[in-house]
């Protein structure tokens, strides 16, 4: 540097700058390091930064009144930097030399201030609102020219005149423009024009936050002041970012999981594959000159090579690794920054001993720890940010994931794979991941955190520190047993839940039949019992889980006691001071969060693996082949066709379906029939693709609409149910009511078709409805109509009048083909086809007329049959002929008889049918009203359908809502009384008790130092040895008898209090209350909320309480005014949280209760 700067200006002067109260940097050092470091930055990120930029163009920013400021600084930056540049050209050529920095440093930020005012405009032309990269630019520019600018005002001050007047000027002309230039980067760029428009009413500030507000979370200021003012509702929240969406992350994860089922697939083809050995080339001959024949082995692998699994962990960190680990990255960063407080604090304990030193060395050490603090504190919640922000789109995703496979999984695998199990799965399981994310991380930095504390301790201590390190992997077998212990009870837990939460399902879809044969205290008895199996393995758990915690908790303790006392006790010469103690317990205390968080990380780990083997197995089973059917045959004439058709449930069962051949014309009419269990259903089911095809081809064309045996009902109103997510078409719509006999319920349900129906259409009969799925089917005007035994479910009449309007020749499908599986003889004279079912294979196929000539199995099935029908025909005559005086001569003559020329089975059939032909009335319903049989008319249906809606209809289904504001004192007191109010004071105690064990260790530790003061270390080595160990095992006893008290008995019992009270409210409800609860959220309650009150809950106010007890003298020099100082401030967070309904509980716990409380509330 001295070549730079001359012999004149010193580059360093320790006397200068050190040791003097009025600090000051030598002119050569801020010429140089001070003026060259930011320009450093930005040329080292501009190449990296124009690449980003390159690659990410979001638009055009139009120039704004702030975008020419900033250029007119820019540019004026760089004239003011070139003054100085030929202002030295000019003093050289007046005869005054100065040094090469004079003209090096004006010419480097000049070129920087060039590249800076470029970036700013091609910032602007790729659509970037606020640049990072140029915010720390200024920010180091002017954080440096600070010192400068000191300096100057000290010399003008000293001198009492300024030497050199205008780099004097030009200087604070260059702070005064950089200063400028940091204030206009605080501030956003308006957005890109050609940038996507921003529909949403309430966008997430998160995606247009400029960098200082990304970087102190200034942008979720808003919402925290809103959630101080009032309780916060989800109508406050903002909008998920689109990157964050289910439509974005579920593609994602799938996206790498078939490519992971496509590697396995791959390799598993290969290994299975035969390797056939060439023959060698003859080389001798026999006797007669011909060749030795010549064997071809097929060599086949004798040991099948074990199938590789397909890896969903490997699918997971693909998809999400990357944003994870600039996260890590992160942590790293703020793991660094954690080891500088102990070595400035180590640096400021000996400035207090240092006699003269200046002042001004403590104020920078204390301004240095502050600083570290706040920079550790913002790096920390970047790093938390991302974990919480990976955990939250993982499970979303894998949410999804599970969602999309249970709809396409086989029928083998849904034996396998109960309701239970996909329930807990999306529910506990993803939570399991959500979960480890979050301190994910600290598998490794925890190791890292304790090698660097050893490091520091072993500098500080010496060898000594080695008798910590001794303890430290004693613990490692330890807990390793522990894990793999817990590991094997999580699994057996998770078998249990599974098993309750199936049978729960069970229970709550038969809870109508349940009820009604007084079946609930077996029922309960029943899902009793397997919780009491689960309590036991969760006690066991409890067991581990209070060993691992004493151990590890007691680790940092241990680790002091065993170092501070191998260190005193090998040399008497060690002796132990305030700043060997207090700069070591700084670093014992950097050690205790991570052997805290070890044991806990690990049981998240083992839990997370367990859950992973769960969703992996569930994810890699097989699927239904989509290409078992073709559903793009234009070549053909027929709509459906099926040749050599073999099919099964599962392919380890036998064929269910043999040797099936149809093929249906376009507009046809064919009825499937046969006896019980012969296979209508299953050809159903093997022409939508829902059965494994063996052998054969199946082919549709045009689009494909199913009518199932058991209807299926959406939570919605009526209207909701027909439509379907299609528009509404009130003409079309009126048709399908009158051709499905709904309109006579339209005036029954309270809100006509704006009535809400519950789950699975619990408030609407059987027969309602078959015609509500009948009608969502017509309105969806498709062009192939698959009808399994839709007239089972209704009246005899009804499903004559359906037959006549919608299904028949003469019907509103006519034109269209229709599959029709149905037991109703009466219908079959006026098909176009019958196909007779036996026994999985198709007997006979043709005309009614044909078959009955025959005299094969359908005349057999006509004998079978024809009697109940003509019973059940009889039945509904007599209450339509009691009820034939309701209808007007008008409506009666409405209906047309069949045709005179139909073929009769016998002449009584022949008879009853003329003698009802001209009434159609639905029995369900009997107000009815005449339906004509050809087309729909409407009837002034739409002027009375608006008469009959209310403006405003009470909601059957209401939505789901979870406690607000702050957190009554009822709720703790009840959770309390639960654990039971003495043991509840005596945990408390129990609490105090530790708490107070770990600050009179430091306090002990405190006089222990003293000793050094007076001379007396080798006195008292073995009483304050023995005192210290005394109250550290107190600590550690302590700790192991609450955790014991807690979670194996106290937190248990409340589990299983809150459990049966919810479960006993649930069965004793009326049957009202399961009409208006969905199924899935009383599931949740017995699930995830149950999940989160027999482990949650117990941690977090584990954690709560040990924080609160503990309070911030935890490793802290003990003083009276201290503590007194800290109070106030260590009590804000116990009472600032309630306000927004997170206290001491977090917020899911919070519904949780709400949940449980809702279900308890519903009992008789």
């Amino acid at each position: 540097m001295e070549r730079l700067c001359g012999p004149e200006l010193p580059f360093w002067e320790a006397n200068q700058t050190l040791h003097t109260e009025r600090p000051d940097l030598p002119e050569c050092f801020q010429l140089s390091v001070l003026s060259w470091l930011p320009c450093v930055y930005l040329w080292a990120v501009c190449p990296i930064y124009l690449f980003y930029l390159k690659k990410n163009h979001r638009g055009y920013i139009m120039m704004s009144i702030m975008n020419r400021f900033k250029t007119v600084f820019g540019l004026l930056l760089w004239v003011v930097c070139w003054t100085d540049l030929f202002y030295t050209f000019h003093e050289l050529r007046q005869g005054h030399t100065q040094p090469p920095i004079y003209f090096v440093t004006p010419l480097v930020l000049g070129m920087t201030m060039l590249l800076a005012t470029f970036l700013i405009q091609f910032e602007r032309l790729r659509g970037v609102q606020s640049s990072g990269v140029l915010f720390i630019f200024w920010f180091l520019s002017v954080l440096f020219a600070v010192v400068t600018f000191r300096s100057k005002i000290l010399q003008a001050s000293s001198q009492n005149e300024v030497t050199d007047k205008l780099r004097f000027t030009t200087f604070y002309f260059y702070f005064g423009l950089a200063a400028c230039e940091l204030i206009l980067c605080c501030f956003n760029e308006k957005p890109p024009l050609f940038s996507n428009v921003v529909t949403d009413p309430n966008p997430c500030p998160e995606n247009t936050a400029g960098f200082l507000s990304t970087l102190t979370f200034w942008w979720f200021t808003s919402l925290a002041i809103k959630g101080y003012k009032k309780p916060l509702e989800n109508k406050d929240l903002w909008s998920l970012n689109q990157r964050d969406s289910s439509k974005v992350m579920v593609p994602k994860l799938l996206q790498e999981w078939e490519k992971e089922l496509a590697k396995a697939k791959s390799e598993e083809n290969l290994s299975s594959q035969a390797v056939y050995s060439k023959p060698p080339p003859p080389t001798t001959k026999n006797m007669e000159g011909e060749s030795s024949p010549e064997e071809v082995e097929v060599l086949l692998s004798n040991q099948k090579a074990a199938s590789r699994q397909p890896s969903f962990l490997r699918a997971l960190i693909k998809a999400f690794g990357p944003y994870f680990l600039i996260g890590s990255a992160y942590k790293l960063l703020q793991d660094v920054i954690t080891f500088v407080n102990p070595q400035l604090l180590r640096m400021l304990i000996s400035f207090t001993k240092q006699k003269g030193a200046p002042n001004w060395w403590g104020y920078s050490l204390a301004f240095l720890m502050f600083f570290t603090a706040i920079l550790q504190t913002l790096i920390l919640h970047r790093q938390f940010q991302y974990c919480f922000v990976t955990g939250m789109n993982i499970r979303t995703a894998v949410i999804g994931a599970i969602y999309r496979k249970a709809l396409v999984i086989t029928n083998a695998a849904k034996r396998s794979s109960t309701v239970g199990e996909v329930v807990n799965l999306m529910s506990v399981d993803t939570q399991r991941f959500m979960d480890l994310t979050t301190f994910l991380n600290l598998l490794w930095s925890a190791p890292l955190q304790i090698m660097v504390a050893l490091y520091f301790l072993w500098q500080n201590l010496g060898p000594s520190v080695l008798a910590g390190l001794a303890v430290m992997i004693m613990l490692i077998p330890f807990n390793a047993v522990i894990a793999m212990k817990t590991r094997a009870y999580q699994v057996e837990q998770m078998q249990y839940k599974d098993s309750r939460i199936k049978l729960m399902n069970e229970i709550l879809n038969g809870i109508k039949v349940l009820k009604l044969y007084a079946w609930e205290n077996s029922f309960k008895e029943k899902v009793l019992a397997i919780r009491e199996k689960e309590l036991n393995v969760m006690r066991k758990t409890a067991y581990l889980g209070a060993l691992s915690t004493m151990a590890w908790t007691s680790a940092p303790f241990m680790v002091a006691l065993t170092t501070f006392a191998v260190f005193v006790t090998v040399d008497e010469n060690n002796i132990l001071d305030a700043e060997r103690a207090f700069v070591s317990l700084s670093l014992f205390n950097i050690l205790r969060f991570p052997l805290t968080m070890l044991p806990q990380v690990i049981s998240s780990l083992v839990q997370a693996s367990v859950s992973l083997n769960r969703i992996q197995r569930f994810l890699s089973h097989d699927e239904l082949d989509p290409s078992s059917v073709d559903r793009n045959n234009t070549a053909s004439e027929f709509s459906v066709t099926v040749v050599n058709g073999k099919f099964t449930w599962a392919k380890e069962d036998p064929p269910v379906l043999h040797n099936i051949n149809v093929m249906v014309p376009q507009g046809s009419l064919l009825a499937v029939v046969g006896h019980v269990g012969c296979g209508k259903s299953s050809l159903i089911s093997a022409l939508l693709g829902e059965v494994e095809k063996l052998e054969g081809e199946v082919s549709t064309r045009g689009s494909v609409a199913y009518v199932p045996q058991q209807a299926w009902i959406q939570n919605a109103t009526l209207r909701d149910n027909i439509l379907f997510g299609k528009p509404y078409d009130e003409q079309k719509y009126c048709c399908v009511l009158e051709a499905c006999a709904l309109t006579p319920d339209l005036e029954v349900l309270p809100g006509g078709d704006m009535t809400e129906i519950g789950e699975k259409g619990i408030n609407l009969s059987g027969g309602q409805r078959q015609r509500v799925s009948l009608a969502r089917a017509l309105y969806s005007d498709t062009d192939i109509y698959l009808l399994d035994d839709p007239l089972s479910a209704v009246d005899a009449h009804v499903a004559k009048h359906i037959f006549d309007n919608l299904i028949g020749p003469e019907g509103v499908l006519k034109g269209k083909t229709r599959i029709l599986v149905t037991h109703g003889i009466s219908f079959l004279p006026q098909v176009d086809n019958i196909m007779v079912m036996v026994e999985g294979r198709v007997s006979e196929m043709g005309s009614y007329q044909e078959l009955l000539k025959q005299n094969g199995a359908f005349a057999e099935f006509l004998r079978n049959y024809a009697l109940e029908d003509i019973v059940e025909e009889e039945e509904a005559t007599e209450e339509l002929i009691e009820e034939e005086e309701l209808f007007d001569e008008d409506a009666l003559s409405n209906h047309t008889d069949i045709v005179d020329n139909e073929p009769v089975i016998n002449k009584a059939k022949r008879n009853f049918r003329r003698q009802i032909s001209s009434i159609s009335v639905d029995g369900e319903n009997p107000k009815g009203r005449s339906v004509r049989r050809h087309g729909c008319s409407q009837r002034k249906h739409s002027d009375q359908q608006e008469k009959k809606v209310p403006h405003e209809m009470q909601k059957l289904i209401q939505a789901e809502t979870a406690e607000t504001g702050r957190v009554k004192t009822k709720v703790f007191l009840e959770y309390a009384k639960a654990v039971g109010l003495l043991l509840s004071v005596f945990i408390c105690f129990l609490y105090g008790c530790q708490s107070a064990a770990a600050i009179g260790g430091n306090i002990w530790l405190s006089q222990w130092t003293n000793d050094a003061l007076t001379n007396q270390t080798q006195e008292n080595i073995h009483m304050r040895v023995g005192v210290y160990a005394s109250l550290g095992i107190a600590q550690g006893a302590l700790l192991l008898a609450n955790c014991l008290l807690c979670r194996a008995y106290c937190m248990l019992r409340v589990a299983k209090l809150t459990h049966h009270d919810m479960l006993q409210g649930v069965l004793r409800a009326p049957q009202a209350f399961f009409e208006s609860t969905p199924t899935g959220r009383i599931l949740n309650r017995f699930s995830k909320d149950v999940d989160t009150i027999d482990s949650h809950i117990p941690d977090n106010i584990d954690i709560w309480m040990r924080t609160f007890c503990r309070g911030p003298t935890e490793g802290s020099p003990p003083h009276r005014w201290f503590d007194v100082s800290v109070l106030p401030v260590s009590s804000i967070p116990c009472f600032s949280p309630s306000r927004s309904a997170v206290g001491p509980l977090r917020l899911d716990e919070v519904v949780a209760a709400a949940g449980a409380s809702q279900c308890l509330n519903s009992s008789c």
